[in-house]
């Protein structure tokens, strides 16, 4: 091991090179160099029969409700082996729209699919095919589906500000008296806002875009923004493809994460743009695997992002239980996120986490860490739930390589439990300018290779950490 030199508050280690370009490279080029085996992901392919929802009684004025004519488009589709249901350009208003199997949604450039802020045409129906959860439908959803897409230059506005709680810490002055005049309802400390007193039990909010337990899944151009929580989130999926998607929501959106893949295998998320009020793209999983080397989250790709406001731009967990492996995330970018690479979770719905690769990354002004490793999160709420103690975060063989990231609080934290380090965490080419450098505890088995922090406070604190190595 080389000599670690420290000059003027610089970690310096030389050789740095970061190349981010993804524009000769599609979905099949990051899925064949992929540090694990990953089969080519599975594209639905539809009938070619279209549907038009005007010609089964929808009207584009934004007054009339089209929750009928598009449900019998739909069906029609579906009746005859399916094929492309149409949305016109056009403001279409809409309840919630169920998607069938072997059908796709197509929407022209100009297409604004408003879904009403009436609650009431939002029906109670089951979370999932064996829940006994009740919620309310999503804007839009499927369970048990096969070959479904949604496609187009189309926007569907899931009118998440009639669902949603604003705090005031997150919005300016002006906002939150705009707020106050809309009426609404105000917590008991006047902190937090709601737009309808019916929401406030629970905190009962669908999903702009759910789907469960579906194959072969294609969205290509779209845009889906202003969700009453989580704007896309698709659940023990397999075969999904985002190509060229665009999520958006506020940065204040409560709970407004914009996708979140839950327990879901052989996953592309390809040239994608995110803005979101809570994670921007994340990965979870719960649930018991199936063995000890399996997990219900496995082999995603997610290459030629841009991730901007956000609580962080990669993210997994904070759900982690059901097992997560072979993670490839490549060429993205994460401009003005609270953290940039941000990797959590917690006893209680902790599980192993492992053979996760994170390269060609560009990240600027993001507000807290560059790189963070937190097994503690939001720890006092859920800390008691794993009465048997086997729920544990455990964090291993996760690479990290050629990072760029101009203006970070601080540039890698790293914290794992007394009974669990985290172990196997690999280093390369970065340079990251912060205000303060490396914080780890308890950990082990970091390695550190050609790494620059340019930051004003001290550069390497450990505690409760062993086998850190350091190379020029």
């Amino acid at each position: 091991m080389k000599r670690l030199f420290i000059t003027q508050g610089l970690l310096l280690f030389f050789g740095f090179t970061c190349t981010i370009s993804a524009q000769t490279k599609d979905i099949a080029y990051y899925i064949a160099n992929a540090p694990f085996k990953m089969a080519p992901i599975t594209v639905p392919v539809f009938p070619q029969k279209t549907f038009s929802i005007t010609d089964y009684g929808a009207v584009g004025d934004g007054k009339k409700l089209n929750t009928e004519a598009i449900a019998k488009a739909i069906t029609a589709c579906t009746d005859v082996g399916g094929g492309t249901v149409l949305i016109p350009k056009g403001e279409w208003l809409t309840g919630p729209i169920e998607l069938k199997s072997n059908v796709e949604i197509h929407t022209e450039d100009g297409a604004l699919i408003n879904f009403t802020t009436d609650h009431a045409q939002y029906p109670m129906i089951k979370e999932g095919n064996n829940s006994k959860k009740l919620l309310p439908a999503s804007p839009i959803y499927g369970f048990n589906l096969k070959n479904i897409a949604i496609t187009g230059k189309g926007i569907f506005d899931g009118a998440g500000d009639s669902w949603r709680p604003v705090k005031k810490s997150k919005v300016t002055a002006d906002k939150w008296a705009d707020l106050l005049r809309q009426g609404g309802f105000l917590d008991s400390e006047k902190k937090e806002w709601w737009p309808d007193p019916a929401v406030v039990d629970g905190d009962v909010r669908p999903h702009l875009l759910y789907l469960s337990n579906c194959d072969n899944i294609y969205l290509e151009n779209i845009t889906l923004r202003n969700s009453p929580k989580f704007v896309f989130y698709p659940t023990r999926c397999t075969n999904l493809t985002m190509n060229g998607v665009h999520i958006y929501n506020e940065w204040w959106a409560q709970n407004g994460d914009g996708i979140d893949i839950s327990a879901c295998k052989e996953v592309a998320i390809y040239k994608c743009t995110v803005n979101a009020g809570d994670d921007g793209i994340c990965m979870k999983s719960s649930g018991t695997p199936d063995a000890n080397d399996s997990a219900n989250l496995a082999n995603i790709i997610i290459a030629g992002c841009t991730v901007y406001r956000a609580h962080g731009g990669f993210v997994i967990g904070s759900n982690t239980d059901g097992g997560m492996k072979n993670i490839f995330v490549s060429d993205c970018n994460y401009i003005g996120t609270d953290v940039g690479i941000r990797i959590k979770s917690n006893s209680g719905r902790g599980g192993w986490v492992r053979d996760i690769y994170v390269s060609n990354i560009n990240m600027k002004s993001i507000a807290n860490e560059a790189v963070l490793f937190d097994t503690y999160y939001q720890d006092t709420a859920v800390k008691n739930t794993d009465e048997g103690g086997s729920k544990v975060p455990d964090f291993r063989n996760i690479h990290i390589s050629n990072i760029k990231c101009e203006g970070a609080r601080s540039a890698i934290t790293i914290t794992g439990l007394p009974e669990m380090k985290i172990k196997q965490i690999y280093f390369e080419n970065m340079e990251i300018t912060s205000g303060s450098g490396f914080e780890c505890k308890d950990a082990e088995d970091i390695y550190m290779k050609h790494v620059k922090i340019n930051c004003k406070e001290p550069v390497f604190k450990t505690n409760g950490c062993k086998n850190i190595h350091i190379e020029e």
